[in-house]
């Protein structure tokens, strides 16, 4: 509001002083005003067919827009790679490092990676917002490979997971993973089984990865609970271990001894505390055939056989339960091939699991997770504020326009920008996502911002005793060099922003978006400003009105165009 005029002052020139025109409305005589004239002309005759021509187009982009991929947040631009590997539940931590090793041996000399670091037993530290740490396992060995740039990443990606695809390692369930911008959601796709009952919880779900794994886009669908590891449960005889002056507490505390050790002393050495630990010895302690033959001391001194007051039972356990909001939730989990997003994944598989939610018993349901649940999260977050965003805008709009009918014309526009973002995304083939949905709705105050410059102009043309019809038609003209200017201003200024993985989609939906919302401006607006205020038509709608001894063809209550704009 200062600087920008002071800047004109200084570096515009003077143009009445140089006498470069004495009529300066002379600039709208040209070829291209006047067919805009008859153009903007033509929409006022014909105002009900073009507002309904822009509807019907509202209504196809708006079923058009079921063919935009859906996306949360895109691929990260990091060049690094997370190489995991999850062996079988129970598997010792020296065969996992056994396995990590021979997966860095696929790594050795690959001249696209710069480093690699490998965890055992835990991922690696939460070096980044995105990460999401995995909880420490003997089972789990992770791989953090850092590239030289981002087409060595995907280079790097497509070797291992061929390697893997070819068995190179058999043993391990491999997977090679990206970084991803936003909040960490994991594995893509998940649906979460919830129930009371671990082993029906587990049925359901198999039936539930059985529909995922017929789906050619899902990649590897598993279970996070994975599988049921080996269990040794002892059950005390209590008859005979009160016969004999035992109790459950003295068999549970003798085993610890021998089993997993007690530490009876500590030996110090400088600041150093070292723990004494008195077990059984190797092989008595790790063979399973030997358990039942460990000796138990009774109160009374007597040795007595750990079979003479148990009995040995060799079952399957669930290694973890994972637990939501208190209640016991088993995931589906998967990824998904490249070129795909995971939002339409996952609802092209939730139609399938339709039956199976019908079946399901009292007290059991079917939820969906991964990143269309984080999505609709960040959107919530968004639909939070909107009615403060509304309620602001109608404050600001009402105090320019003063008025309701004007204020609603308004605000019919700002849909308009979501026809040329859905043909700019789907032409592009470009995701929308949560920075897309942001560029909507900065669209959507682009466009209002445009009506309302349009608006403002047409109103004080008729204060200034302009019929309402001419009105309509020269302030449209004089306003379509500076809104499209405008426009132009903006589109070309997001081009350096239309190549970025993060940024792209929501420049594609600007351009797009203005583009065409631009065009609608000048020609819709009008027609729908005539159509709100009823206004008629006064007959002189290609007569000039630039040069004075042209004025006689106007009507006797208009005024020269020059005196509107003064």
């Amino acid at each position: 509001m200062l600087f920008t005029p002071y800047l004109g002052l200084k570096l515009l020139p003077n143009l009445a002083k140089l006498g470069v025109h004495e009529n300066p409305d002379a600039i709208y005589d040209t070829r291209v005003y006047r067919v805009l004239r008859r153009v903007i002309g033509w929409c006022l005759r014909w105002r009900k067919t073009v507002v309904a021509l822009t509807v019907l187009m509202f209504v196809g982009s708006v079923a058009g827009f079921a063919l935009v991929q859906q996306q949360f947040f895109p691929t990260s631009t990091r060049s690094e790679l997370f190489f995991e590997m999850r062996l079988p539940e129970g598997t010792a931590i020296g065969v996992t490092d056994a396995s990590a090793k021979r997966a860095e041996r696929l790594l050795a000399g690959d001249p696209d990676i710069v480093t690699y670091t490998t965890y055992v037993g835990q991922g690696s530290p939460r070096f980044w917002l995105g990460l999401n740490p995995v909880l420490p396992n003997p089972n789990f060995a992770q791989i953090v490979i850092v590239t030289k740039d981002l087409a060595a990443r995907e280079r790097v990606k497509a070797r291992l997971e061929r390697a893997i695809a070819d068995g190179a390692l058999p043993e391990a369930r491999a997977r090679v993973d990206r970084f991803l911008f936003g909040p960490p959601v994991g594995f893509p796709v998940q649906f979460r089984v919830v129930g009371p009952d671990p082993m029906k919880v587990r049925a359901i779900a198999e039936e539930v990865r059985q529909v995922m794994a017929a789906n050619a886009k899902i990649v590897d669908p598993h279970l996070d609970w994975s599988e049921q590891v080996k269990s040794i449960r002892l059950e005390v005889d209590q008859d005979r271990a009160r016969a004999l002056g035992l109790t459950p507490q003295d068999v549970a505390q003798t085993l610890q001894t021998l089993l997993s050790g007690y530490t009876v002393t500590q030996y110090r050495e400088g600041i150093e505390h070292i723990d004494v630990v008195a077990r059984a010895v190797a092989s008595e302690r790790l063979e399973l055939n030997r358990l039942p033959a460990l000796t138990i001391t009774s109160r009374n001194g007597v040795a007595v056989p750990l079979s003479q007051v148990a009995q040995l039972h060799y079952e399957y356990e669930e290694p973890i339960l994972w637990r939501r909001n208190r209640d016991m939730v088993l995931t589906v989990r998967g990824d998904i091939v490249d070129r795909v997003q995971a939002p339409d994944v996952s609802k092209a598989v939730e139609p399938k699991l339709q039956s199976i939610k019908d079946a399901l018993p009292y007290d059991y349901r079917i939820e969906t997770g991964g990143s269309i649940e984080e999505s609709v999260k960040a959107n919530s977050a968004l639909l939070a504020v909107f009615p403060v965003m509304a309620i602001a805008m109608l404050a600001i709009l009402m105090v320019q326009l003063q008025s309701f009918s004007r204020l609603a014309l308004v605000f019919a526009t700002a849909p308009l920008g979501l026809i040329g973002a859905t043909g700019a995304l789907i032409v592009s083939n470009r995701p929308f996502g949560f920075v897309a949905l942001l560029g909507l709705i900065a669209l959507a105050g682009m466009i209002m911002r445009n009506t309302v410059i349009l608006v403002d102009q047409i109103d004080r043309d008729i204060a200034a005793g302009h019929g309402r019809h001419r009105a309509i038609i020269d302030a449209t003209v004089r306003r379509a060099r500076p809104v499209i200017l405008t426009a132009l201003a903006a589109i070309l200024g997001m081009i350096p922003l239309a190549g970025s993985i993060f940024w792209g989609p929501m420049a594609i939906t600007i351009m797009g978006g203005l583009f065409v919302a631009t065009a609608l401006t000048l020609l819709v607006v009008p027609a729908l400003y005539a159509l709100w205020f009823r206004v008629r038509s006064d007959g002189t709608i290609d007569a000039p009105a630039f040069h004075p001894q042209r004025m006689e063809s106007f009507d006797g209550d208009l005024e020269p165009i020059r005196i509107a704009a003064e």
